[in-house]
């Protein structure tokens, strides 16, 4: 897999920047989302697929992507396809500054150091070229306003926009209510990404521990449930030291 293409993680947390605030939207739910997203990327690269509600390695060769290739690895060493809502209900913790501190690497973004409270050192990140910003979202806009159907890759970040709660930042107020209905609605075009964005909302309603029951065209596929679910994954830690991030929700 070459680096010539952003993967659907990186163009999650680009969505999800404030390039007035430099914090991310959304960034306990955005962590289970990254997560989400490599099970797609993964899925795009045809390293992975669904099984039912689970996720089985079809081809384990590495991608080629670190990030990515050490999810892949952790897959295989389950020996077993893994429910959706369990791999993406498990701990996370650093995978979005991860992604923010590769994403600066790239020159993509700008880590821009700052105080809390004029004491305690923060980090928050700008964006350095919108256009790839704008660029990604005028996929969505697209997506949305034309109702033709839209490629995989961009019906599963719809998918996992909704997913994590992009809706409201991306499209604010009563005048974006019909494109955040619109944006839900994008999740039966692409099954995988349905599939992991239902995980997602899973996790965060608590219902991880439940089997799923319906159409797979919902991207919801039957599957047994046979292990209690794991905590929720928690988010990046909050707390203003140095080398770490502290961000707010911006809407």
């Amino acid at each position: 897999m070459g680096r010539s293409r952003r993967t659907l993680p990186e163009e999650l947390l680009l969505l999800a920047l404030d390039p007035a605030t430099g914090t991310t939207a959304q960034p306990q739910s955005l962590d289970l989302g990254l997560a989400g997203a490599q099970l797609v990327e993964l899925a795009l690269a045809g390293r992975i697929a669904p099984d039912g509600d689970r996720i089985a390695v079809v081809v384990p060769r590495p991608t080629g992507d670190p990030t990515l290739d050490c999810a892949l690895e952790l897959l295989r060493r389950r020996g077993a396809p893994v429910r959706a809502v369990h791999w993406i209900g498990g701990p996370r913790l650093g995978l979005r500054q991860t992604y923010l501190s590769h994403l600066e690497r790239c020159g993509m973004v700008a880590a821009v150091p700052g105080q809390m409270c004029g004491v305690l050192p923060t980090t928050r990140y700008q964006a350095t070229d919108n256009d790839i910003s704008r660029e990604i979202r005028a996929r969505l806009d697209s997506a949305i306003r034309t109702g033709v159907p839209p490629d995989p890759r961009t019906a599963a970040l719809a998918a996992l926009a909704h997913a994590v709660g992009l809706g409201k930042h991306l499209y604010p107020g009563n005048e974006g209510r019909s494109s955040r209905s619109r944006l839900r609605d994008l999740i039966r075009h692409d099954p995988m990404g349905g599939l992991v964005a239902h995980a997602v909302m899973d996790v965060q309603n608590g219902a991880a521990a439940q089997p799923r029951r319906g159409p797979a065209s919902g991207g919801r596929a039957a599957g047994p449930g046979v292990r209690p679910a794991p905590e929720p994954a928690r988010g990046v830690p909050m707390q203003p030291h140095r080398g770490s991030m502290a961000r707010a929700v911006a809407h």
